[in-house]
């Protein structure tokens, strides 16, 4: 089996539990961000805006395109700000699957 071939198949299985946790219809950065998120939160209380940015699934997203996928992920119900006091603080909420 060759490198390419194996990546494959990598991708594929991916994408099979991306279907199956219900992930399917997020962009590619939202699912990124998502999966930052729940890295993050997993540490922690709850993912914070400024280590989702650093974050090696996310920093090659450029902040504009961060921010809006951002916006849509707590439209969408998969992330939720924390508190009012805690500004840039999301809890993450399991995919609807």
């Amino acid at each position: 089996m060759t490198r390419i071939s194996k990546l494959t198949e990598l991708k594929k299985l991916m994408r099979g539990m991306e279907y199956s946790m219900g992930l399917e219809d997020l962009t590619t950065v939202e699912r990124d961000i998502y999966c930052a998120a729940s890295e993050l939160a997993a540490s922690s209380e709850g993912a914070e805006t400024v280590h989702m940015l650093e974050h090696v699934l996310v920093t090659n997203v450029s902040r504009p395109t961060f921010f809006r996928a951002l916006k849509s992920l707590v439209n969408k119900g998969y992330l939720s700000n924390r508190d009012e006091a805690c500004r840039g603080c999301y809890t993450v909420h399991k995919p609807y699957a």
